[in-house]
């Protein structure tokens, strides 16, 4: 990338293929009960469907440094990208012409899995990415991106359920979403076949994040920023629910409190790329997050509003500064795409179980009170280890 049009055509190539990271995740979400009663979906197939991309992040982040060592970041972008582009447009489908009585299960089932697999790629390489090829710019590429990938959630949350409603058919509803990644695919297809062949790197590159206490550090902080991401995802609803607000209003919370991390995700990265050190923006917004979720299940109802929004700027910056420490404590694209890989695999296969637990301790308890306290645990340990992680050091010294 050598002229600057083709790097603005990088960069724009890179936020919309975040665009399109977590709209397989919400638009399922939105229209769970009618898939389920539509395809008549046993209980396992629920937890499954709803349980396996979130896992499959976890799993394949790892292997992306390797690939992208072996075959270049933007052709296993590009392949990744298609894999998603596949994933969905077989999650919807019926099999029942190929395999007699298979209905919609083993395509929704395959699908759901090859998108999450295909999510795991992209979410490692586009850090190694932008550190690679903008280095003076990360705070604002490291903003845009983070703010298209909490965009991608909020648009799969707010226009399937229209979709739908508009064409009376789930599975529309789903085949809806392939569109944007066919576009982006298409797009991005001549930045990675102008690719130059790459170099092997040696094995020595790829596991020295390993024995590293920064990389710990940031995985750590990823980790528990992960655990109330997701379980902001899955519960904030519910949690309004149960306190009494009524479902429209809660609905409105919820995109609000959206529509504030995708804020705090869009200015984080550029601050914390402006100061000499991450410290204090990584405490404040790790207490922000655990503060603002313990708040919404403790606190006065009638601030309830103050809370949840409290609770999205403080996420959407969290989300954004931890991914951010990725290319501020590296020196390199390839060791960026490493601890990426390292601090993902852990951070999401980990972070993934916050979701499991807080429903456990519904059921065990009868309400989210024990989830609060949860949270606010959660958070003060996301502030220790983000305190940790944004000392200005390096991976390798």
């Amino acid at each position: 990338m050598n002229s600057r049009r083709a790097l603005a055509y990088l960069g724009l190539c890179l936020v919309l293929i975040g665009l399109n990271l977590r709209t397989v995740f919400s638009s399922f979400a939105a229209v769970l009960p009618e898939v389920t009663a539509g395809a008549g979906l046993p209980g396992w197939a629920v937890l499954a469907l709803t349980a396996v991309p979130v896992t499959l992040l976890g799993v394949f982040a790892p292997l992306a440094p390797g690939l992208a060592n072996r075959f270049g970041a933007e052709r296993v972008l590009l392949a990744a990208m298609a894999l998603l582009t596949a994933g969905l447009l077989l999650r919807p489908s019926d099999l029942s012409g190929l395999v007699p009585g298979a209905g919609n299960l083993p395509a929704l089932l395959v699908g759901t899995a090859a998108c999450g697999a295909a999510v795991a790629l992209c979410n490692v390489l586009l850090p190694g990415l932008v550190k690679r090829d903008f280095p003076h710019r990360l705070g604002l590429m490291g903003g845009l991106y983070t703010t298209a990938i909490c965009a991608s959630a909020a648009l799969g949350a707010g226009f399937t359920y229209p979709v739908f409603t508009a064409t009376g058919e789930w599975t529309a509803a789903l085949w809806f979403w392939a569109l944007p990644a066919v576009v982006v695919l298409l797009l991005f297809l001549p930045v990675a076949l102008a690719q130059h062949p790459v170099r092997r790197r040696t094995a020595k590159d790829g596991v020295s994040v390993w024995r590293s206490a920064v990389a710990w550090q940031v995985t750590i902080f990823m980790m528990l920023q992960a655990m109330m991401s997701f379980s902001v995802f899955a519960w904030l609803a519910p949690i309004l629910r149960e306190r009494g607000v009524d479902g429209a209003t809660a609905g409105v919370m919820v995109s609000v409190s959206i529509a504030l991390q995708m804020l705090g995700s869009l200015f984080a990265p550029a601050l914390a790329a402006r100061f000499r050190d991450q410290r204090a923006i990584n405490t404040v917004v790790a207490l922000m997050t655990g503060g603002g979720f313990a708040l919404s299940i403790f606190g006065p109802l009638e601030l309830i509003w103050v809370w949840t929004g409290l609770l999205g700027l403080g996420q959407g910056s969290l989300t954004a500064v931890a991914l951010t420490m990725i290319m501020l404590r590296t020196r390199d694209g390839n060791t960026a795409s490493h601890l990426s890989g390292m601090m993902q695999g852990v951070g999401y296969g980990v972070g993934s179980t916050g979701t499991l637990l807080v429903g456990l301790l519904h059921q065990a308890t009868g309400s989210f009170a024990a989830a609060g306290v949860l949270f606010l645990c959660i958070g003060a340990l996301a502030a220790v280890f983000g305190y940790r992680a944004g000392r200005r050091r390096y991976i390798g010294g």
